[in-house]
Protein backbone atom coordinates (compact mmCIF):
# COMPACT_ATOMS: atom_id res chain seq x y z
CA UNK A 1 0.00 0.00 0.00
CA UNK A 2 1.30 3.46 -0.87
CA UNK A 3 2.32 5.78 1.92
CA UNK A 4 0.23 8.89 2.55
CA UNK A 5 2.79 10.95 0.68
CA UNK A 6 2.34 8.80 -2.43
CA UNK A 7 -1.42 8.24 -2.45
CA UNK A 8 -3.09 9.62 -5.56
CA UNK A 9 -6.63 9.56 -6.93
CA UNK A 10 -7.68 5.98 -7.63
CA UNK A 11 -10.11 4.24 -9.96
CA UNK A 12 -13.14 2.80 -8.18
CA UNK A 13 -15.24 -0.15 -9.29
CA UNK A 14 -17.97 2.17 -10.65
CA UNK A 15 -15.48 3.57 -13.17
CA UNK A 16 -14.97 6.93 -11.43
CA UNK A 17 -11.61 8.18 -10.23
CA UNK A 18 -11.71 9.60 -6.71
CA UNK A 19 -9.61 10.61 -3.74
CA UNK A 20 -9.02 7.40 -1.80
CA UNK A 21 -10.05 8.61 1.67
CA UNK A 22 -13.76 7.62 1.45
CA UNK A 23 -12.77 3.99 1.03
CA UNK A 24 -15.76 1.78 0.23
CA UNK A 25 -18.17 3.27 2.76
CA UNK A 26 -21.36 4.21 0.85
CA UNK A 27 -22.17 7.17 3.10
CA UNK A 28 -18.63 8.51 2.89
CA UNK A 29 -18.57 8.06 -0.89
CA UNK A 30 -21.82 10.00 -1.26
CA UNK A 31 -20.43 12.76 0.96
CA UNK A 32 -17.24 12.92 -1.13
CA UNK A 33 -19.18 12.98 -4.41
CA UNK A 34 -21.89 15.50 -3.50
CA UNK A 35 -20.76 17.71 -0.61
CA UNK A 36 -17.06 17.81 0.22
CA UNK A 37 -15.33 20.62 -1.62
CA UNK A 38 -18.53 22.19 -2.96
CA UNK A 39 -18.38 25.96 -2.32
CA UNK A 40 -20.98 26.85 0.31
CA UNK A 41 -22.23 30.43 0.56
CA UNK A 42 -25.25 30.02 2.82
CA UNK A 43 -24.64 31.35 6.33
CA UNK A 44 -26.87 28.83 8.07
CA UNK A 45 -25.26 25.88 6.27
CA UNK A 46 -21.81 27.20 7.12
CA UNK A 47 -22.80 27.52 10.77
CA UNK A 48 -24.02 23.93 10.89
CA UNK A 49 -20.84 22.59 9.34
CA UNK A 50 -18.62 24.61 11.65
CA UNK A 51 -20.46 23.37 14.74
CA UNK A 52 -20.28 19.77 13.55
CA UNK A 53 -16.57 20.15 12.87
CA UNK A 54 -16.20 21.32 16.45
CA UNK A 55 -17.94 18.19 17.66
CA UNK A 56 -15.59 16.15 15.49
CA UNK A 57 -12.53 17.29 17.48
CA UNK A 58 -10.78 14.13 18.63
CA UNK A 59 -13.03 11.92 16.49
CA UNK A 60 -13.26 10.89 12.84
CA UNK A 61 -15.54 12.78 10.46
CA UNK A 62 -17.38 9.61 9.46
CA UNK A 63 -18.47 9.26 13.10
CA UNK A 64 -20.09 12.70 12.95
CA UNK A 65 -21.49 12.07 9.48
CA UNK A 66 -23.31 8.97 10.74
CA UNK A 67 -24.80 11.03 13.56
CA UNK A 68 -25.59 14.12 11.49
CA UNK A 69 -29.34 13.60 11.24
CA UNK A 70 -29.52 12.96 15.00
CA UNK A 71 -27.55 16.17 15.55
CA UNK A 72 -29.93 18.12 13.32
CA UNK A 73 -32.93 16.84 15.25
CA UNK A 74 -31.29 17.47 18.62
CA UNK A 75 -30.10 20.98 17.71
CA UNK A 76 -33.29 22.39 16.18
CA UNK A 77 -32.05 21.85 12.61
CA UNK A 78 -29.14 24.11 13.55
CA UNK A 79 -31.32 27.21 13.78
CA UNK A 80 -28.93 29.64 15.53
CA UNK A 81 -31.78 31.72 16.99
CA UNK A 82 -33.22 28.66 18.72
CA UNK A 83 -29.87 27.28 19.87
CA UNK A 84 -28.94 30.68 21.34
CA UNK A 85 -31.91 30.34 23.72
CA UNK A 86 -30.94 26.90 25.06
CA UNK A 87 -30.79 26.82 28.85
CA UNK A 88 -29.27 24.48 31.43
CA UNK A 89 -32.27 22.16 31.22
CA UNK A 90 -31.78 21.79 27.47
CA UNK A 91 -28.08 21.10 27.96
CA UNK A 92 -28.93 18.28 30.36
CA UNK A 93 -31.40 16.85 27.86
CA UNK A 94 -28.72 16.90 25.16
CA UNK A 95 -26.32 15.16 27.53
CA UNK A 96 -28.81 12.29 27.70
CA UNK A 97 -29.16 12.04 23.90
CA UNK A 98 -27.27 8.93 22.79
CA UNK A 99 -27.62 9.92 19.14
CA UNK A 100 -25.09 12.74 19.38
CA UNK A 101 -21.64 13.26 20.86
CA UNK A 102 -22.38 13.87 24.53
CA UNK A 103 -19.63 16.30 25.42
CA UNK A 104 -20.76 19.08 27.74
CA UNK A 105 -18.04 21.51 26.69
CA UNK A 106 -18.90 21.09 23.01
CA UNK A 107 -22.65 21.40 23.66
CA UNK A 108 -22.21 24.57 25.69
CA UNK A 109 -19.80 25.89 23.07
CA UNK A 110 -22.44 25.40 20.36
CA UNK A 111 -24.83 27.61 22.34
CA UNK A 112 -22.27 30.37 22.79
CA UNK A 113 -21.31 30.07 19.13
CA UNK A 114 -24.95 30.46 18.07
CA UNK A 115 -25.14 33.74 19.96
CA UNK A 116 -21.91 34.89 18.32
CA UNK A 117 -23.26 33.84 14.92
CA UNK A 118 -26.35 36.01 15.37
CA UNK A 119 -24.23 39.05 16.12
CA UNK A 120 -22.00 38.47 13.10
CA UNK A 121 -24.93 37.73 10.80
CA UNK A 122 -26.63 40.97 11.78
CA UNK A 123 -23.44 42.99 11.44
CA UNK A 124 -22.05 41.75 8.13
CA UNK A 125 -23.36 38.30 7.32
CA UNK A 126 -21.70 35.12 8.57
CA UNK A 127 -20.79 33.93 5.07
CA UNK A 128 -19.08 37.24 4.31
CA UNK A 129 -17.26 37.11 7.66
CA UNK A 130 -15.77 33.73 6.72
CA UNK A 131 -15.22 34.11 3.00
CA UNK A 132 -13.37 37.42 3.34
CA UNK A 133 -10.37 35.37 4.43
CA UNK A 134 -10.27 33.97 0.89
CA UNK A 135 -11.13 37.35 -0.68
CA UNK A 136 -14.48 35.77 -1.49
CA UNK A 137 -12.97 33.29 -3.96
CA UNK A 138 -12.32 29.53 -3.48
CA UNK A 139 -8.65 28.60 -3.43
CA UNK A 140 -7.79 25.96 -6.02
CA UNK A 141 -5.12 23.63 -4.68
CA UNK A 142 -3.98 21.35 -7.48
CA UNK A 143 -2.87 18.50 -5.26
CA UNK A 144 -1.47 15.45 -7.01
CA UNK A 145 -1.01 13.29 -3.93
CA UNK A 146 -2.06 13.27 -0.29
CA UNK A 147 1.36 14.32 0.91
CA UNK A 148 0.72 17.79 -0.52
CA UNK A 149 -2.44 18.29 1.55
CA UNK A 150 -2.12 20.86 4.33
CA UNK A 151 -3.56 20.54 7.82
CA UNK A 152 -3.76 24.30 8.24
CA UNK A 153 -2.99 27.44 6.25
CA UNK A 154 -2.43 31.16 6.83
CA UNK A 155 -6.10 31.66 5.99
CA UNK A 156 -7.29 29.05 8.48
CA UNK A 157 -5.08 30.57 11.16
CA UNK A 158 -6.57 34.02 10.53
CA UNK A 159 -10.13 32.68 10.38
CA UNK A 160 -9.59 30.74 13.59
CA UNK A 161 -8.34 33.86 15.32
CA UNK A 162 -11.34 35.91 14.19
CA UNK A 163 -13.81 33.19 15.19
CA UNK A 164 -12.29 32.88 18.65
CA UNK A 165 -12.33 36.66 19.05
CA UNK A 166 -16.03 36.61 18.13
CA UNK A 167 -16.75 34.01 20.84
CA UNK A 168 -16.53 30.67 19.04
CA UNK A 169 -14.77 27.67 20.60
CA UNK A 170 -13.39 24.44 19.08
CA UNK A 171 -12.24 26.43 16.07
CA UNK A 172 -8.48 25.90 16.07
CA UNK A 173 -6.59 26.35 12.77
CA UNK A 174 -6.66 22.61 11.97
CA UNK A 175 -10.42 22.29 12.58
CA UNK A 176 -11.00 25.44 10.55
CA UNK A 177 -8.89 24.13 7.67
CA UNK A 178 -10.95 20.92 7.59
CA UNK A 179 -14.05 23.14 7.58
CA UNK A 180 -12.63 25.15 4.67
CA UNK A 181 -11.97 21.95 2.72
CA UNK A 182 -15.47 20.64 3.33
CA UNK A 183 -17.20 23.88 2.38
CA UNK A 184 -15.20 24.45 -0.78
CA UNK A 185 -13.27 27.45 0.43
CA UNK A 186 -10.30 25.41 -0.69
CA UNK A 187 -10.54 22.72 -3.36
CA UNK A 188 -8.47 19.83 -2.04
CA UNK A 189 -9.83 17.09 -4.26
CA UNK A 190 -6.79 15.48 -5.82
CA UNK A 191 -6.04 16.15 -9.47
CA UNK A 192 -7.51 13.18 -11.29
CA UNK A 193 -10.47 12.89 -8.93
CA UNK A 194 -13.67 13.45 -10.90
CA UNK A 195 -14.75 16.05 -8.32
CA UNK A 196 -11.64 18.22 -8.66
CA UNK A 197 -12.68 19.99 -11.84
CA UNK A 198 -16.39 19.85 -10.97
CA UNK A 199 -15.86 21.75 -7.73
CA UNK A 200 -13.56 24.19 -9.47
CA UNK A 201 -16.36 25.11 -11.87
CA UNK A 202 -18.79 25.67 -8.99
CA UNK A 203 -16.67 28.37 -7.41
CA UNK A 204 -17.66 32.01 -7.66
CA UNK A 205 -16.78 35.29 -5.96
CA UNK A 206 -18.96 36.00 -2.96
Amino acid sequence: MASKDQRIAILYEDGLTRCDWPGQDALYLAYHDTEWGVPEYDSRALFEKLILDGFQAGLSWITILRKREAFRKAFSQFDPAKIARYDARKVEALMQNAGIVRNRSKIESAIVSARSYLEIEEREGFATFLWKHLDGVPRQNNLRHMGQMLVQSPQSVAMSKDLKKAGFNFVGPTIVYAFMQATGMVNDHLVGCHRHEACMKLGKKL
